[in-house]
């Protein structure tokens, strides 16, 4: 008994924390997502009133909330896999024995996880450049005329997903350069004494082996690119044509522009229950493929 109320002890400031700045706030979010509450109840809460389900619907209803969702699944469905290859081919590259001064590697490779969002983005905004930038600057030399990046409704999220990637990858990568040296040297031994070729090996021993560690990142980059907002906040502003307008960015403009507190809680559940839904499914396929193995 002592030894449990000990354990308590321990534990009760991280769960006090943890209930004042998470689950209150939280909790606060959800109620205030079944009223009406504005600016108006912001200066006196006697005209909050309470709305049952109706922010909800009329969320659903707004034809901006089903583009920014159809915007945000694009984008999603974009950044995953290009987030997964460059992840994934950082960590095979850092774990290689050929590689000299691993930690200085890694330590760059890092870096735009830690940098400053808005900072970078200043910087890509350069690099996108239709006239003086260095990426059509590069496209130029092979005969590719320039494009407009952030201007062109078609090629805008392209250009973000290619900044998000280049700014979150490395995060992606360190987990799964912990998941490579996981794996058992003996594994790879065997397989080239049997005459397995490099392909083989990676097909055969190094995905089987990762595929926990990928569906963990898979499900975190999902959660993140899902909550897509400081990109286009930050670079496009939601332009051009409302190609960039996220579902958080969606939420940020209820709530802090046309101050709906209400109906921009309403927006952030509905975003909780789309990434909850998309994890179990997720969940659900790699325990089916395991069950199945």
């Amino acid at each position: 008994m002592s030894g449990e109320r000990a354990a308590w002890t321990f534990v009760a400031p991280a769960l006090f924390v943890l209930g004042v700045f998470l689950a209150l706030p939280v909790a606060a979010a959800l109620l205030l997502s079944f009223t009406d509450f504005d600016i108006y109840a912001l200066a006196n809460l006697d005209n909050l009133r309470f709305v049952g389900l109706g922010n909800y619907i009329e969320v659903l209803r707004t034809p901006l909330f089903w583009k920014s969702l159809l915007n945000t699944v694009w984008f999603v469905a974009l950044a995953l896999p290009l987030s997964l290859a460059v992840s994934l081919g950082a960590a095979l590259l850092l774990n290689s024995p050929l590689v000299r001064f691993r930690g200085l590697h890694r330590t760059a490779l890092f870096a735009p996880v830690v940098t400053t969002v808005v900072a970078v983005a200043i910087i890509w905004r350069y690099l996108f450049h239709t006239r003086y930038g260095l990426i059509n600057y590069a496209l130029g030399h092979f005969g590719i005329g320039p494009v407009d990046w952030l201007g062109d409704p078609h090629w805008a999220m392209p250009a973000l997903v290619l900044f998000a990637v280049w700014k979150n990858f490395g995060y992606n990568m360190i987990i799964l350069l912990a998941g490579l040296q996981a794996i058992p040297q003996d594994l790879y031994e065997a397989a080239r004494i049997d005459g397995a070729s490099a392909a083989r090996r990676f097909w055969h021993i190094t995905l089987p082996c990762l595929r926990p560690v990928l569906l963990l990142v898979a499900v975190i980059t999902i959660a993140g690119y899902f909550q897509l907002f400081a990109e286009p906040y930050v670079m496009t502003r939601g332009d051009p044509l409302q190609s960039t307008v996220s579902v958080l960015y969606f939420m940020y403009e209820e709530g802090f522009k046309w101050w709906n507190l209400g109906r921009a809680c309403a927006i952030a559940f509905l975003l909780f229950a789309l990434i909850l839904v998309i994890t179990r499914v997720l969940l659900r396929l790699a325990r089916a493929q395991d069950h199945n193995a």
